[in-house]
């Protein structure tokens, strides 16, 4: 597997250069995710230019992910046709410059952001106006030999890994994947004390589809009502099976990209060296 990073880059993809790659080397990283604010602009200089620099440093081509909302799964129809839009344009650019996949963000009904909650989430309706993006987004997919990465957790539509294989199976497009995130699943006490539980759920619904991972962590905020943040792998108050992660990422995709991600870049390293002193005592071995 291919240890990784979301982060380390101060704006969208353009502003990689040598000294960004050579931080992420010197952290132990092998890759860098590539995030693009606006891919139709893109020209042929500029993925030169980048492509170049990943050659240099013998990186392997990143995971790309495109500033988008929530409006995959809208109601209003302009502005989920604009939604499918820009992932085709993100398809298209991840082409050019050699991503592997690109991400596929599920949406919310909530205005305020494609993360957050909404009562609708879970509804019929949703779930067919997702599935039928999915289908216009994977026909280019398809098309251009780029895999989309569909993410999912529990305040959005994809909610587990069962509505996480409803949604590939609906859809019937073989690029369509599923980007490996278990801390977006945690939304109960059961789920945080029996998370192996959880991981290994997915591992067994999802074998066959999962194309890479975002790793981070999470704690229990001790209060009345249950309350999760996210923490630093490796950290004394941080809960997820690391273990069983990789092990199971080493299993179903050992050429899978391991991305932390989530973090200020003075906070990296650390998280860094705590996956790595995870995966040393699960065996793994990295690319």
């Amino acid at each position: 597997m291919i240890l990784g990073v979301a982060g380390l880059v101060g704006g969208d993809w353009r502003s990689i250069d040598r000294d960004t790659l050579q931080r992420a080397a010197d952290i132990g990283f092998k890759t860098v995710q590539i995030r693009a604010d606006d891919p139709a602009s893109a020209t042929d200089d500029d993925i030169a230019r980048v492509a170049g620099l990943y050659e240099e440093f013998e990186f392997p081509m990143a995971q790309s992910v495109g500033n988008y909302g929530g409006g995959l799964c809208s109601d209003d129809e302009a502005e989920r046709a604009s939604a499918v839009d820009f992932v085709v344009q993100m398809i298209r650019f991840s082409a050019k410059l050699g991503c592997p996949n690109t991400y596929f963000r599920p949406g919310s009904m909530n205005k305020s952001g494609a993360w957050l909650p909404h009562p609708e989430n879970r509804s019929a309706a949703v779930f067919d106006r997702l599935i039928d993006s999915g289908k216009q987004i994977c026909a280019v997919a398809e098309s251009e030999g780029v895999e989309m990465a569909i993410e999912g957790g529990v305040v959005s539509p994809l909610w587990s890994a069962q509505r996480v294989r409803d949604l590939i199976d609906a859809v019937g497009s073989p690029m369509l994947k599923f980007n490996m995130d278990p801390v977006n699943f945690i939304g109960s006490i059961e789920a945080a004390y029996g998370n192996t539980e959880l991981l290994n759920e997915f591992y067994e619904l999802l074998p066959d589809r999962i194309l890479g991972a975002h790793a981070k962590d999470f704690t229990l905020i001790e209060s009345l009502l249950p309350r999760f943040e996210e923490s630093i792998i490796g950290q004394p108050e941080s809960m997820l099976d690391q273990a069983t992660f990789l092990q199971g990422m080493q299993r179903v995709c050992p050429d899978a990209h391991i991305l932390i991600e989530h973090l200020p870049d003075d906070k990296v390293p650390i998280a860094a060296e705590g996956l790595k002193r995870e995966a040393d005592e699960a065996g793994i071995t990295w690319d």
